[in-house]
């Protein structure tokens, strides 16, 4: 048994990655799937293609390079996290479409929790801030919109869970309904001191507890495959959620260590060891992973568009054709022109928390043109970054001496010198960018002694450039004083009822080649 294999459930692709004992990449399938947009503001995808789309990949990747299921040592999953799924328990159908962790159709329900003073017990028990972005309020909104669905959750008959509890569901052919650690304390539910679901915060959110998957190790032996493509029982080893699962693959696995992954969002994390540090700066609290008995505990700012955006320029802007022209069409210009863009097309994370923020370009004029916007989409990343970076230093009194970089973003080396020259600090890029999978596969090797320890996995780490800040502290004060002028002028801009429109609306829905 030669390799381990990654599941890696983005948001809008699924992934397979087979890695060898190097922690080397053998192989890679990748298919996208279809985004679901029922009215603004509102993002689904169908479970079935969630999974289908998954198991194609597995067969694809081995395939590639004509390895059959028994030569591999475990399965390890890493998934979009906060997505939301409720099934059957006796037919394994869904009961409505995943509802996605950028949707905002629960903006009123957090709402009223907030308005009732229930932040400060939320953010107590579970590190988290009262928002759409969890799964608790999609949870809830599912068994209060899907007829007949509360009753049939209390009477035991459907099964909540995370991208990653469903995919293991149909890989142990329903025998195994669990998540693991990182997943359950991202869903306002899980108290992450005690380790375990609320009973209060159930009670809050009208959740029975019948419905729940049982919580497990980030590393451990769950089960073992039955499902096709593998016609041979493989045992499922480590599951985390995609930001955790790059931590551990970027090897920050001592506190303070931090990386920073620019997908879809960005999303940074600092290990801080086996305290769970409360913040307060708008951060959030969340499990990094949990192995040989001992949870470990992180403080991460989340953002919600970060290479999106540059989906957004090629796909509704179109003045690119594909991703990988941003950098040069940003490289035009020598400089933003004083054009500064927030994207928050979902309202604004870490460390502002605004769900009724919205998109917004500033300081346009007349000599603006695309490369300066491409530009301004850029530097919007490395901005937000730095905002969630100065919240989580002076959290834990922990000074940034170097950030490592992953994410498909971090292929861009105009974003990442930005990025250092905002924080004056050198920001590493490793030589796999695949370290969310690999995170994922290293909890698996390490769960069935594929790899013997961490000490182990820590020596295949290595980096592939380092950028130095090269800018002026002047220059720098003066960029990011009018950024921190734009973000005032997202805030706030959109209404509740604007945010959470009619269910009467028309559907709209995207093409997987065009989310891909």
């Amino acid at each position: 048994m030669d390799y381990v294999l990654a599941l890696d459930q983005g948001t809008t692709t699924s992934r397979s990655i087979l890695f060898d004992r190097r922690g080397q990449v053998q192989a890679v399938a990748q298919k996208a799937y279809e985004q679901i947009y029922p009215q603004p503001g509102w993002i689904e995808h169908d479970p079935a293609e969630i999974w289908s789309s998954q198991v194609s990949t597995v067969s694809e990747a081995l395939g590639r390079v004509d390895v059959e299921p028994e030569a591999l040592a475990a399965v390890g999953i890493t998934n979009q996290r906060e997505t939301t799924v409720v099934w059957d328990r006796a037919t394994g159908q869904p009961v409505h479409n995943a509802i996605v962790w950028q949707d905002r159709r629960t903006s009123g329900i957090c709402d009223t929790l907030k308005d009732e003073g229930h932040a400060d017990l939320i953010q107590r028990k579970t590190g988290l801030i009262i928002d759409a972005y969890f799964s608790g309020t999609k949870l809830k909104w599912i068994l209060d919109h899907v007829d007949g669905a509360r009753e049939r959750a209390e009477a035991g008959e459907l099964a909540f869970g995370t991208v990653d509890s469903w995919l293991v569901w149909r890989l142990t052919s329903g025998e195994r309904h669990i998540t693991d650690a990182t997943n359950a304390s991202r869903t306002m539910m899980y108290d992450i001191h005690a380790g375990a679901w609320d009973d209060a915060l159930l009670d809050l959110l009208d959740v029975p507890r019948a419905v729940l998957p049982d919580v497990r190790a980030s590393s451990e032996v769950y089960g073992h495959t039955r499902a096709a493509p593998f016609d041979h029982p493989v045992p499922i080893a480590g599951i985390a959620g995609d930001q955790q699962a790059a931590l551990f693959g970027q090897m920050c696995t001592s506190p303070g260590l931090g990386k920073n992954t620019y997908g879809t969002g960005a999303f940074m994390l600092q290990n801080t060891g086996t305290e769970a540090i409360s913040s307060d700066r708008n951060l959030l609290t969340t499990v990094a992973y949990e192995v040989n008995g001992t949870t470990h505990y992180a403080l991460e700012g989340s953002i919600f568009v970060a290479g999106a955006v540059v989906q957004w320029l090629r796909d509704e802007l179109g003045i690119i054709d594909d991703a990988a022209e941003a950098e040069a069409l940003a490289r035009s210009v020598d400089d933003n022109g004083g054009v500064y863009f927030v994207p928050a097309f979902t309202g604004l994370g870490a460390p502002y928390w605004d769900q009724y923020a919205r998109g917004t370009l500033a300081g346009l004029t007349r000599g603006a043109n695309k490369g300066h916007v491409a530009r301004a989409a850029l530097e919007s990343m490395a901005y937000q970054v730095a905002d969630v970076i100065d919240a989580i230093e002076a959290d834990s009194g922990i000074e940034t001496t170097e950030l490592r970089a992953d994410g498909g973003a971090a292929a861009n080396d105009l974003l990442l010198q930005f990025q250092a020259d905002l924080l004056g600090a050198p920001v590493v890029r490793p030589q796999i960018l695949e370290t969310t999978a690999l995170g994922a596969a290293y909890l698996a090797g390490l769960a069935v002694g594929f790899w013997e320890s961490q000490a182990e996995i820590q020596d295949q780490w290595q980096r592939d450039r380092t950028f130095f800040p090269s800018m002026s502290s002047e220059r720098v004060a003066t960029l990011r004083d009018g950024w921190s002028k734009a973000v005032e002028r997202s805030r706030a801009w959109a209404t509740p009822s604007e945010s959470a429109p009619s269910e009467d609306e028309p559907a709209g829905r995207e093409t997987a080649a065009q989310a891909a």
